[in-house]
């Protein structure tokens, strides 16, 4: 082992045994805002879809377009960004992603068809899946290994209260005004541009830097780490060294298409693409689904707003419970709870059924998908770490993308039951993969991803 080497691990293992937060807090509150906004874009679309497809004068099944457009420029958005951030760095992925989505959901706002809406969409979930790759992966790196999971828990909290927020706004704007649903997507432009000013206070990963061969960089963001605790007169236990990222100029994907994560990559692919047609069932056509029915979009909506609650809820509790059970075990038990909240909801859609049941799934969802991200990111080496992220979150997304199709296809077939059912199959075959993946939790980054 030379010189270079055993610093490095010594640099890892600092960080590792590090027993709380060690940057400001206002850096969770900044990569939190970010993705207040990034999930609140994600579900406004759904409560504007009604509207839409009035005011642009097509059907439902059409209008949906705009669901499936943005996913698929989440895909690619996300596939890209994390391909600069693997080779350029975290910090500048970040900045992009958070640009796109902005930039996107303000142009949304003035959209004065169907087509230029897509296309605006297009733009936003590129900066989205963008978005979610790189905070994913960033959060994972700088916190030490024993708190991965809580912090990527206490981040997505942000995005969760997004996710709870857009019914309450919705019902205030949508149902009331001609212009309620442009001004619903202004909100998350408003948000993008205030973060964009602040985060140039990121520091860049240590774990990135190292894979990079910047031993003397790394070094200086966990010393001000180490230093920032010291200040707290927080105790440092001694630091055991850990293995440490591998440097290497190969391409990010090609590392990827080689055992053994050739064959994780297409586990949590498959994942998340069933997963994805469940979630994006329940978030995007739900307020849809429910007016079909024959409920008002303002009892909808309000329904809704009960069952927005639990993505928040759901999030605390991702971060209270992500390090103190394996991962994959934990977010499997949640997974089923999820499809059967969704299957009573077919079966018995009463306006309590709908909002007791739908605040659980709310909840399960805030659970699962954080710790979901920190296990994928788990499975993927340093010099891989963002693009196996988005490779596999992104090619997921085809799942969230069909899903209007498969969801619509079944309830145009068979009825409303039907579009919950497959909801809830999806959910079910989630479970079954998760099995599959390794024991990640509270283990060393490279401990787990280095071959």
């Amino acid at each position: 082992m030379n010189a270079s080497q055993s610093e490095a691990e010594v640099i890892i293992g600092r960080l590792d045994r590090l027993p709380r937060w060690p940057y400001s807090w206002a850096l969770l509150w900044i990569i939190g805002a970010g993705y207040f906004f990034g999930f609140f874009d994600i579900v406004n679309i759904g409560f504007a879809l009604p509207v839409i497809s009035k005011q642009f004068h097509v059907t439902p099944e059409i209008a949906a377009s705009a669901i499936s457009v943005g996913l698929i420029g989440y895909i690619i958005g996300s596939y890209l960004d994390s391909t600069i951030s693997d080779l350029y760095g975290r910090r500048i992925s970040l900045m992009l992603s958070v640009s796109f989505f902005t930039i996107g959901s303000l142009l949304c706002t003035f959209s004065p068809n169907l087509l230029w809406l897509d296309i605006f969409r297009f733009i936003t979930g590129m900066g989205i899946g963008a978005e979610i790759a790189s905070v994913t992966t960033y959060l994972g790196e700088i916190s030490p290994a024993p708190l991965r999971g809580r912090y990527t828990g206490w981040a997505t909290t942000f995005a969760y209260a997004g996710f709870s927020i857009v019914p309450f706004i919705a019902l205030g704007l949508v149902p009331n005004f001609s212009w309620g649903w442009r001004a619903l997507l202004f909100v998350g432009a408003i948000g993008g541009l205030t973060i964009t000013i602040l985060r140039r206070h990121i520091p860049e990963s240590p774990h990135w830097l190292l894979s990079k061969n910047r031993t003397a960089d790394a070094n200086k963001v966990v010393a001000e780490a180490e230093q920032y605790l010291q200040e707290l007169h927080v105790k440092l236990p001694p630091a055991i060294p850990a293995k440490h990222a591998v440097s290497t100029r190969e391409y990010p994907t090609r590392t990827l298409l080689a055992p053994p994560y050739l064959s994780r990559l297409i586990l949590f692919a498959i994942i998340w693409f069933v997963y994805y047609v469940a979630n994006y069932g329940w978030l995007t056509l739900a307020p849809s689904l429910f007016v079909t029915r024959g409920y008002t979009l303002t009892n909808t909506i309000s329904y809704l707003v009960i069952s927005g609650i639990g993505f928040f809820v759901g999030a605390i509790g991702s971060a209270v419970f992500g390090d103190r059970f394996e991962r994959k075990w934990f977010i499997l038990w949640v997974t089923i709870a999820f499809g059967l909240s969704l299957l009573i909801i077919g079966l018995f859609p009463s306006p309590t059924i709908i909002m007791v049941l739908g605040l659980i799934a709310s909840i399960t969802i805030g659970l699962m998908v954080p710790l979901l991200y920190a296990l994928t990111a788990e499975h993927f080496p340093t010099r891989a770490r963002a693009t196996g992220v988005s490779l596999t979150d992104g090619l997921g997304h085809i799942g969230g993308a069909l899903a209007p199709m498969f969801i619509l296809t079944a309830v145009n077939l068979g009825g409303f039951t039907q579009g919950f059912v497959v909801m809830a199959v999806a959910a079910g075959i989630t479970a079954l993969l998760l099995p599959l993946a390794i024991n990640a939790t509270k283990r060393s980054l490279e401990t787990v991803t280095e071959k």
